[in-house]
């Protein structure tokens, strides 16, 4: 199980004061006909941050992270991922460059057990002949690795890692997304609405993840209408609208008002709303 190495070079050269990004967009652009989703569009996300991407709706917010998770092939622009520049076609370029997409209606199978489903498409397979000839997989230690991981989030309130997802709630299902997020991210993990239609109780561990996976190492994305959310876990708030960027403030230096007028248009940015 792949996660993010604490004495990385990144960490290096982080605790040597050095600023480092782990991702960035230049100028994307995408059109569909005469509807331009993306005008030129840019995103910085630093390391060892939770960078939060607010907008209305048809902000293109949806469209910026599809191009970044490689869902979506831009007509223009550039996407770099450690300051090489990177050509995503399928979600699947991404996965390899270490970007990982938790999304709003999570991809599980649900008729699958947990395990199963934090190794989906990724599924070992045993030594030797059993699994080089006869493909048969290592269910033992998928098991282990799956415990392990849950215990080290904190999610081992499941009862069984037997159940199906389908009978767990919506906040343990949401937990089993995000731990497969932090098993195979170890660049990026980009989170689109997690708490959208969770509970108060649900949420509080949501973005409990969300802290604990800054904490070892990995630079978060989060797509989020709750703006108390995006305030509590966010280093800096960027702001989309009509397609690309307006601002990027850290959060710190933004009320939650002044974010919403930003979003809405009410307000225009200003000195200091481009922290790039």
């Amino acid at each position: 199980m792949t996660t993010s190495p604490t004495g990385s070079p990144a960490s290096a050269a982080i605790a040597a004061g050095q600023d480092l990004t782990a991702l960035q967009a230049r100028g994307l652009t995408k059109r569909y006909g005469h509807i331009t989703a993306l005008a030129g569009a840019d995103l910085t996300l630093r390391q060892d941050e939770v960078l939060a991407v607010i907008g209305d709706n048809g902000a293109g917010k949806s469209t910026l992270i599809k191009c970044l998770s490689g869902a979506v092939v831009p007509d223009e622009g550039t996407i770099a991922v450690d300051g090489q520049q990177v050509a995503f076609r399928s979600p699947l370029d991404a996965r390899a460059a270490g970007i990982e997409t938790v999304y709003q209606h999570l991809a599980l199978a649900p008729a699958r057990d947990i395990a199963a489903n934090i190794y989906l498409g990724r599924e070992l397979r045993r030594k030797g002949v059993a699994g080089r000839v006869l493909r048969m997989l290592d269910r033992k230690a998928m098991r282990a690795n799956t415990r392990a991981l849950l215990e080290d989030l904190g999610l081992l309130t499941i009862q069984s890692l037997d159940q199906a997802v389908e009978t767990l709630s919506g906040g343990q299902r949401q937990g089993i997304a995000v731990a497969r997020a932090a098993a195979f991210g170890s660049r990026v993990i980009i989170m689109d609405e997690p708490t959208a239609a969770l509970g108060v109780k649900e949420s509080r561990k949501v973005l409990d993840l969300i802290m604990e996976i800054k904490q070892r190492g990995i630079p978060v994305i989060l797509i989020s209408h709750d703006m108390p959310h995006v305030f509590e876990v966010a280093d800096r708030i960027h702001v989309q609208r009509l397609g690309r960027r307006i601002a990027c403030v850290p959060t710190s230096d933004i009320t939650m008002a002044e974010a919403v007028a930003l979003m809405t248009g009410a307000a225009q940015p200003g000195p200091g709303h481009d922290d790039d």
